[in-house]
């Protein structure tokens, strides 16, 4: 393998092995603690525009399959591992990490001290990097600090639909209609709420809280997705002219949208919280879940009004990882009840935004 470069903004430079696609690449480069599921981390599009870097040290021993996407194409900029497997054994793998990332373009690095890099980032915070075969790590580092920084553009319309669709996996009885506004929406929401009996219908991210109500649903979910929730001021209209009159649930980007709707604001984390071990703690009952993250930004509580409560809370550093509206079935949660990869602890999160649906239908019935 050709030898590559991984350059961060102050200069430090990372040696590796190339993989993947031989181009250059550049983004703002944060890790995850996830030991599995590199793949779903990979087509997340709450990773679009960052080179993600992996702490658990085998990446690719079971392949690539044909079920695990997450969306239709690899979201992260590029992949630094520290030992990429070239013979991965799994009865569902189709082709290896190498060959998924050189059919989709994107660079890799692997052969990197991950546990030296990963500590970088937790002192330092995160910062730009760029991923390069053909330069030298001056010219690198020149080019880098030309290009623009992670945050300064609004990510969202690169990841959302740009067309309206309802997903369907499956032939069954659907008892909810459930619209999900596209903020960078993850197949595996998708797929729970098809489990759970509803028509989730997907619709792109500009679009207006009227046209969505136009719709009927039972309830509304704003989707997670990349990027700092201050450049997103459409969506948090939208999230406006929603509450009271439908049910909602926001899951990470959808809550921060929704904690600005409700007059709180936003701060970007010092590295963020990535992986599927981060306990929360849910306020009403006490109980610790461990979680399934993907986030660098959090919302700031001090904003909120008093119709508007934390509902969970991380216990690593306090930072608000749920709101519950007092009067109106509105929702929301920082990190992701679904997984993909991680644990399904938080699964009940769904149950309990269905019971809110449901809830709301009675009453309208009622009324």
């Amino acid at each position: 393998m050709a030898d590559a470069l991984l350059v961060l903004e102050d200069g430090t430079v990372f040696r590796g092995e190339a993989i993947g696609a031989a181009a250059r690449a550049h983004g703002e480069v944060v890790f995850s603690t996830s030991m599995t599921g590199y793949q779903e981390a990979l087509t997340d599009p709450s990773f679009a525009e960052q080179v993600l870097v992996m702490t658990y040290p085998l990446q690719g021993n079971y392949g690539i399959n044909d079920d695990d996407y997450e969306s239709r194409r690899i979201q992260v900029r590029a992949f630094v591992v520290r030992e990429e497997c070239e013979a991965p054994s799994h009865w569902r793998a189709r082709r290896t990490l190498h060959q998924y990332l050189e059919e989709q373009g994107v660079p890799g690095l692997a052969g990197v001290d991950t546990r030296a890099l990963t500590r970088k980032l937790r002192n330092a915070g995160v910062m730009m990097g760029t991923v390069t075969h053909d330069e030298t790590a001056a010219q690198a580092l020149a080019r880098l600090r030309d290009l623009p920084r992670y945050g300064s553009t609004d990510l969202v319309p690169w990841v959302s639909t740009r067309h309206q669709y309802t997903y369907d996996d499956r032939s069954r009885e659907r008892a909810r209609r459930i619209v999900v506004l596209d903020l960078g929406v993850k197949y595996n929401i998708l797929r729970v709420l098809d489990r759970l009996g509803c028509e989730a219908t997907v619709a792109p991210c500009h679009t207006s809280a009227e046209d969505i109500l136009g719709m009927r649903p039972d309830g509304v979910l704003l989707s997670p997705g990349p990027g700092d929730p201050a450049l997103l001021d459409y969506a948090v209209a939208t999230a406006r002219g929603l509450i009271g009159k439908a049910p909602i649930m926001g899951i990470c980007l959808g809550h921060q949208v929704i904690g600005e709707a409700f007059g709180a604001k936003s701060f970007k984390l010092k590295f963020g919280h990535r992986g599927a071990n981060h306990p929360v703690r849910d306020e009403a009952t006490g109980r610790v879940y461990i979680t399934a993250q993907n986030h660098g930004y959090a919302v700031d509580h001090a904003g909120l009004g008093s119709d508007v409560e934390v509902s969970h809370r991380n216990v690593n550093d306090g930072t608000v990882e749920g709101l519950w509206h007092r009067r109106e079935p509105v929702m929301t949660i920082q990190y992701h009840s679904e997984a993909s990869p991680g644990p399904l602890d938080s699964m009940y999160l769904f149950e309990r935004f269905m019971t809110m649906v449901d809830e709301a239908r009675v009453n309208a019935a009622r009324a």
